[in-house]
């Protein structure tokens, strides 16, 4: 990916929060919401917007809808506060890679739980003592008369 689509896709991800908090009061979007991700295509025709809402599953589908009917309202807001040649056309969807990482976070928590011995922590090797600093002479140092 180039440069110039990564700074569009945090200009994006910056000015669609922004939106998110300060302009539209939809009610279905109640929840924490946070985009977590842009992703532009080359030609910067469309974006796919990742966006985590936090609570339950008809929350997150409420807050998906919410932000779906919102897309026009945004992206003529962005036309407004962007100079850009195109302003990319918004599509929405879930990023459940939070959720995924704190699952996976339970898990690790339960199996340390389950059994200590088997913790990464306890059956690691000591680390190697640092070796001293070796001094170096310098060759090349030519020392001066007083």
């Amino acid at each position: 990916m180039s440069r110039r689509i990564d700074r569009i896709n945090g200009l994006l991800q910056q000015e669609i929060s922004q939106l998110l908090a300060q302009q539209i009061n939809d009610p279905r979007l109640k929840g924490v919401i946070s985009i977590t991700q842009v992703s532009t295509s080359s030609d910067m025709r469309n974006a796919r917007v990742s966006l985590s809402v936090m609570g339950d599953k008809k929350t997150q589908d409420d807050g998906l809808a919410g932000i779906r009917s919102a897309a026009a309202f945004l992206r003529r807001e962005l036309k407004e506060r962007l100079t850009l040649r195109y302003v990319p056309f918004l599509s929405f969807q879930i990023d459940n890679s939070l959720e995924n990482a704190d699952r996976v976070v339970q898990v690790m928590n339960r199996i340390q739980e389950l059994s200590p011995e088997l913790s990464p922590l306890s059956s690691a090797p000591a680390a190697p003592a640092p070796m001293d600093a070796q001094v170096v002479p310098n060759r090349n140092h030519v020392p001066r008369g007083n």
